[in-house]
């Protein structure tokens, strides 16, 4: 008897170990369960990660069943829920994140002073560690962003944009109009702006066209920085001064001829009265409009629709884009390189750190690149050589956005389209929407100081947002109106800028400068 119930027994720890293998390969058959490893617990469920993002506002929402976001999971072995909030709505991540509320993986405006309290108190989670499974963050980081570090720690990716969009952008049917080349430096530009503005280039009758328009801005309005830097002003933040030291741009003899140059088209009515009340759509308005002929403007994928645009209104309208013109001395520039945009990070609320930082790795990496811009070949898109044909059908089922567009999760977390030059093979004239980011980013301006110091961040500088900036701007315009000399305006805006934290700011960034010469 006891020799029948051992072999008994035997025979049922056989059965239960060969269904228990049974299962094992079953569950993994074909890839529609992920792996176990990267869960804390080791049962091959799949690891939980709540995502927080601005997003895209051209983006559709994700809906239930969406193709894309089950093959992430499947890919990384994650459950992914994203969360969108309206691009720009950091204050609703900051809410978030304040409540406690916060979730696995966040982007946020970088810098801000929100991210650095959350870095202070521990809030997110070093990469370094995870950089040997992030080899395209990594590359960025270390190529481009090494400066980003926290006393040698990576909190996470930041999405600094490394071109530019934004250049001179005017009425190219008008210069035609009045037998008038594009300008190519301040004194032909001085006669291109009178000419639209005195010479009726619409021909309506009526004296109703300026030459140059512009926007409302944050802090420093920057519309018309294209002649300070076509002067000669070398930095887009800061300059120094004769004894090596940071000072703030408005000291230097570029701003003051920069100053006078715009005194007089004001003076003259060549720029439109209410650049300070257009937002960009209004600013657009008024080229299509026929009431300006030229302006500083984001072009890329903008450059068919606003062209489109004129040419609803005007049918022999014509959109044309140029290098900004040059100062006596052959310098010319558009707006200052960028230091900040978006920081995507790992949160310590995240049970599995790896996996959530090869979340970000993925979405920045070619293979994820290439999922989130076109799909699934042979479903969302084929191929015929090198010509890409859009199943649009396919594509609405999984959220894409049409025309060849991409999905919801492809733009404003790690990366813009104008960063990779990412355009569908449906976009009309995307050989001048290309063109026009090379021309911009031709004409980016180097920045003196990298970092942006907590000190900018609160009161800020004269570029920005912020109360030295407003003080800066509120010159600025004085001047430029005639409402306040300039000389004497410069004097008083030298002084009240320091008296009001400027030298509480300048101390930060000239030590901010010294540790960058190290």
């Amino acid at each position: 008897m006891k020799k029948n119930a051992s072999r008994t027994l035997v025979s049922i720890i056989c059965f239960i170990l060969a269904f228990t293998l049974l299962v094992g390969c079953s569950s993994n058959n074909g890839g529609t369960k992920p792996q176990s490893s990267g869960t804390d617990s080791g049962s091959g469920e799949p690891v939980k990660i709540v995502y927080l993002t601005p997003g895209d506002s051209a983006a559709k929402p994700i809906q239930p069943g969406d193709r894309i976001i089950a093959e992430i999971n499947k890919r990384l072995g994650i459950e992914l829920e994203i969360k969108f909030v309206p691009e720009g709505g950091f204050e609703k991540i900051n809410v978030a994140m304040a409540t406690g509320d916060f979730p696995d993986v966040v982007t946020a405006q970088y810098p801000s002073s929100s991210l650095s309290q959350w870095i202070e108190e521990g809030l997110l989670v070093p990469l370094n560690d995870y950089l040997p499974d992030m080899p395209t963050v990594r590359e960025k980081l270390e190529d481009k962003f090494s400066w980003t570090a926290v006393d040698g720690k990576y909190y996470g990716y930041p999405f600094i944009e490394e071109k530019s969009n934004a250049t001179m952008t005017y009425r190219a049917d008008w210069l035609e109009e009045l037998n008038i080349a594009p300008p190519k430096t301040l004194d032909e530009f001085y006669e291109a702006l009178k000419a639209v503005a005195t010479k009726d280039p619409d021909k309506n009758g009526v004296n109703d066209t300026y030459g140059l328009t512009g926007a409302k801005e944050n802090g420093f309005n920057s519309s018309f920085n294209f002649i300070f830097y076509a002067y000669g002003l070398p930095y887009g933040d800061w300059i120094l001064d004769d004894n090596g030291k940071v000072a703030p741009v408005f000291e230097h003899p570029a701003f003051k001829q920069g100053v006078e140059y715009i005194h007089k088209l004001w003076e003259e009515k060549l720029i439109d009265p209410e650049f300070l009340l257009n937002d960009t759509q209004k600013r657009e308005q008024k080229l299509f409009q026929s009431k300006a002929g030229f302006m500083i403007a984001p072009l890329f994928r903008h450059v068919n629709r606003l062209e489109k645009s004129l040419q609803e209104l005007t049918p022999t309208g014509k959109l044309g884009f140029i290098d900004p013109p040059a100062g006596p001395e052959g310098t010319h520039g558009v707006v200052g390189d960028k230091k900040g945009g978006l920081f995507t990070a790992v949160t310590t609320k995240a049970k599995d750190p790896k996996k959530a930082a090869q979340f970000i790795e993925f979405m920045l990496s070619p293979e994820g690149r290439e999922l989130l811009e076109l799909g699934f070949e042979g479903i969302h898109y084929t191929k015929d050589g090198d010509k890409i044909n859009y199943n649009e059908e396919e594509r609405a089922k999984d959220n894409f956005a049409s025309n060849g567009w991409a999905h919801p999760l492809a733009w404003g977390n790690v990366v813009w389209p104008v960063t990779r030059n990412y355009l569908p093979q449906t976009e009309p004239q995307a050989d001048r929407a290309k063109q026009s980011v090379e021309i911009a980013t031709s004409n980016l301006v180097p920045n003196l100081v990298n970092t942006t110091t907590p000190e900018e961040i609160e009161m800020g500088g004269v570029f920005g947002a912020g109360i030295l900036s407003e003080l800066a701007n509120q010159y600025y315009l004085d001047m430029i109106a005639g409402k306040v000399d300039i000389d004497k305006g410069l004097a008083e805006l030298s002084k009240k800028w320091r008296e009001q934290g400027g030298d509480k700011v300048l101390a930060a960034v000239n030590a901010a400068y010294e540790a960058q010469q190290k």
